[in-house]
């Protein structure tokens, strides 16, 4: 009895966010835009050119990459934190300590940026004798808590955790080409798998690369086409982007919110006029006390 009044609470508390969809902030890559939507609409936009990583801060401010550039930006669109590369930057992280974390593709660095965009640490991450990792060396990137790099090698289709000095310390085959990771409290690792061999989904390993969940086209016939960003939240829910860039979608699903138990949609952004291709995601629910984040 006590389950079952948990199970109706919890899909209850699902029915009250969603009732005039959730609220999220997004990269449009092809568009070069990113947005924030709240209640169904989109409410605020800035220009970022290649944009495929976003987050909005506690303080509501959005950081985001844009193309060779990172930017903090107010939702009045002053410019809080702005980084400038000559590489393509696909990844960006603010850190506890008020520094940024950057990842720089074509360089293979993993930087950290102090908020007045001094480099107060350089990693790189290039094999020996390498001098560019090239356009598809990395997308996304995450410092973890324990001063590690996880990282998604979309062109070496894997996915590899790195030590503070770059050494590689573990690393998993990802064949459909890795775009997003997530280290999980449980140790696991969410990977985000594109289409480079036609099987795009979101794969959960162990720390023994053994796949223990993964939500692929056999749970959501002909939907996913390139799993992008993701940001899974600690009530269930995983934001997923499906990016439609190779493909000539009709009627494209760009965003989907699933409930990783269950593999249920609770929610989608299909066919948008105002959208292109959405590339990475923030659920605003993150910025919540009682709701864990894990992105």
């Amino acid at each position: 009895m006590k389950r079952f009044y948990l199970s109706v609470l919890f899909l209850c508390s699902f029915g009250s966010l969603f009732a005039g969809g959730p609220s999220f902030a997004f990269c449009d890559y092809s568009q070069g835009k990113v947005f924030i939507q709240e209640n169904g609409e989109i409410v605020w936009e800035h220009k970022a050119p290649d944009s495929n990583d976003i987050w909005v801060l506690p303080n509501k401010n959005i950081l985001f990459t844009a193309g060779k550039e990172v930017l903090e930006v107010s939702r009045k669109n002053d410019t809080i934190f702005h980084y400038t590369s000559e590489s393509n930057i696909f990844a960006c992280q603010r850190l506890k300590n008020g520094n940024t974390f950057i990842g720089e593709c074509d360089n293979g660095r993993l930087l950290e940026v102090s908020p007045d965009g001094s480099i107060v640490k350089d990693v790189s991450i290039l094999p020996f004798g390498v001098k560019t990792g090239g356009h598809a060396f990395m997308r996304n990137a995450r410092c973890l808590d324990n001063g590690h790099y996880l990282v998604a090698h979309y062109g070496g289709k894997s996915v590899v955790e790195y030590d503070e000095n770059g050494k590689a310390v573990w690393n998993i085959p990802v064949p459909g080409g890795a775009h997003s990771v997530i280290r999980l409290p449980s140790g696991n690792t969410l990977v985000a798998v594109t289409d480079k061999d036609n099987n795009p989904g979101v794969f959960e390993y162990d720390m023994a690369g053994n796949i223990v969940w993964s939500l692929t086209n056999k749970d959501l016939p002909g939907t996913l086409k390139f799993a992008g960003g993701m940001h899974y939240l600690s009530d269930g829910r995983l934001f997923l982007t499906n990016w439609v860039g190779h493909v000539d979608a009709k009627n494209p699903v760009h965003l989907l919110v699933i409930d990783k138990l269950s593999k249920k949609v609770l929610y989608k952004v299909s066919d948008r006029n105002e959208i292109k291709t959405m590339s990475s995601v923030f659920a605003l629910d993150a910025l919540k006390k009682r709701v864990r984040s894990y992105h």
